[in-house]
């Protein structure tokens, strides 16, 4: 972006605040990317809090931005020191995921400055990428992406990786999906006989896991000699996500019977196994227990936890009891859980109140306002979905695309929705095709309301049979052995209409299928899916 002049900046100023133009958050951003490469540190700050209302994580991630390009790197670490780590209670702003990929961004300039970067240097950046994947859904992906890249040029370098450079990468590889680099990296590891301590065990629970192998996962839980709350809880949150809250339960109950130390994290990940299960009884038992028997008070993710399983239930009274009884203010996760499940029952009235909550705290979170659009469209209330769409476009908010991700001999693929830019466009298309015919053959006929577009039924089901995990399926039936399980990663929840598609195309065309979703796995198997609906 061309930076302007001093005077420029200070009469675009004038000119936003006189014509009321700053208080759409777009222009104000715009000013504040522009003007910041001319202005010391403290000047940014006070031209931040210039603005006719109080300041947005989206406005200040918009100045660190700007202060991330070369010359100001020390600026932009100062600037978030300011904003998000005040000593002030709560801190003035809070950070999403569009915080740190300009700080981390300074990480790397300064690494590239060293030219003969040793293992600790290696680790360290490789390490503040491992932390923005966990820290951020929303930049896991391409963090792992750079983890990966870097590990290869580490290796081509003839830099010999250590324990703390595999945890990174095993981590990556589990958030890619990337089953077969991660075995690779758990074979190096074996091969060059570095230690498989609890640290690195913990990390391959992770990785299989996360890549849809529970049973690799299992065993090197189970070979796992040192096993610690950690190491507890990676299996627990597998076994959660994978939809075996039974066996949760019962690896919980063997933990607490060996005297492992059980944490917050702990108690979630069974309540999650729950909730996925639609164990709610024994959900909203282990909840009650935790402070009584454990000594663990309930956080906002606990919370949250239980408001997700009562909304899934359908118990929408309770879940809005629980909120309005809550000692802890309710965050964003909270009030969308149950916006979802209010669209999914039809309860307008209910879902309204909570989207009016959800907007006073994330006004510019563009998932949100997806969400919203969704919910309208869900209760056929189009003129207020279209109405969420066109304030989306108002104030600058791109929706997050969705995408999937298939690993066919070892070689990761990404689609998109409507995706022609794989070389192999022509034939998946046509693969497409051959799936919608067969499974219209069984009677199975698009619910079109997974859409959510005010359009002709047909266009409906067009756009339906392009989502991206349609054609990563359709990618994966031509390219992949016969008989081989298809291993989907998708960044979105995974649609009905979709979800109904995958369970006849595991019957019909004899495959089994895994995708992960971004709540939970998959398997799909000879028609039916391991979620049981429950989603």
């Amino acid at each position: 972006m061309t930076n302007v002049s001093l005077p420029v900046a200070a009469q675009l100023h004038g000119l936003l605040l006189t014509a009321g133009l700053a208080r759409h958050s777009p222009n104000f951003s715009l000013l504040l990317r522009l003007a910041s490469p001319l202005l010391p540190v403290p000047h940014r700050l006070r031209l931040l809090l210039s603005s006719p209302f109080p300041p947005t994580t989206f406005l200040a991630n918009s100045l660190l931005l700007a202060s991330s390009s070369p010359g100001c790197l020390p600026s932009a670490l100062s600037l978030y020191a300011l904003l998000f780590l005040s000593s002030s209670s709560p801190p003035l702003l809070r950070p999403n995921a569009f915080t740190y990929p300009p700080l981390i961004a300074s990480c790397r300039k300064v690494f590239d400055r060293i030219a003969n970067p040793d293992l600790p240097a290696w680790n360290a950046l490789l390490s503040a990428y491992a932390r923005l994947r966990a820290r951020d859904v929303a930049c896991a992906s391409s963090a792992a992406d750079a983890i990966l890249e870097m590990f290869v040029r580490m290796l081509s370098l003839a830099i010999k990786p250590n324990e703390i450079t595999l945890v990174a990468v095993i981590g990556a590889c589990g958030e890619l999906g990337a089953v077969s680099h991660g075995v690779w990296a758990h074979t190096y590891a074996v091969k060059r006989r570095l230690a498989v301590n609890c640290i690195v065990a913990t990390a391959l629970v992770e990785m299989y896991a996360g890549c849809g192998r529970l049973d690799l996962a299992e065993q090197v839980f189970a070979a796992a000699s040192d096993r610690d709350t950690r190491c507890y809880n990676a299996m627990l949150h597998g076994l959660a996500v994978h939809g075996h809250g039974r066996a949760a339960l019962s690896l919980f109950d063997r933990m607490h019977g060996e005297g492992v130390p059980v944490d917050g994290v702990t108690v979630l990940s069974v309540m999650c196994a729950c909730a996925h299960a639609g164990l709610v009884d024994e959900g909203l038992d282990y909840f009650d227990r935790m402070e009584i028997e454990f000594g663990i008070e309930p956080s906002i993710e606990h919370y949250g936890c239980m408001v997700d399983m009562l909304s899934r239930a359908g118990r929408l009274n309770d879940a809005e009891k629980l909120i309005h009884g809550m000692p802890i203010v309710p965050n964003a996760a909270i009030y969308r859980s149950l916006i979802r499940a209010c669209g999914i029952h039809g309860k307008l009235e209910l879902g309204k109140k909570m989207i009016a909550e959800l907007m006073r705290l994330e006004p510019d979170d563009s998932g949100n306002h997806v969400l919203i659009s969704n919910f309208y469209a869900t209760t056929n209330r189009w003129d207020d979905a279209k109405k969420a769409r066109k304030e989306m476009k108002s104030m600058g908010i791109d929706k997050s695309p969705g995408s999937s991700f298939v690993d066919i001999n070892g070689v990761l693929h990404e689609f998109l929705v409507g995706d022609k830019t794989h070389p192999a466009s022509k034939e998946i298309y046509a693969m497409v095709e051959d799936i919608e015919t067969r499974l219209s053959e069984c009677g199975h006929r698009s619910s079109t309301s997974s859409a959510l577009f005010d359009v002709e039924e047909e266009d409906k089901a067009d756009a339906l049979s392009y989502h991206s995990e349609r054609l990563a399926i359709a990618f994966a039936l031509i390219a992949s052995n016969p008989g081989a399980p298809i291993r989907i990663i998708k960044n979105l929840r995974v649609c009905a209409d979709c979800h109904e598609s995958a369970k006849l195309v595991s019957r019909v065309y004899g495959r089994e299928i895994v995708m992960r979703d971004r709540t939970r796995f998959h398997h799909f198997r000879d028609g039916v899916c391991s979620c049981g609906d429950f989603w």
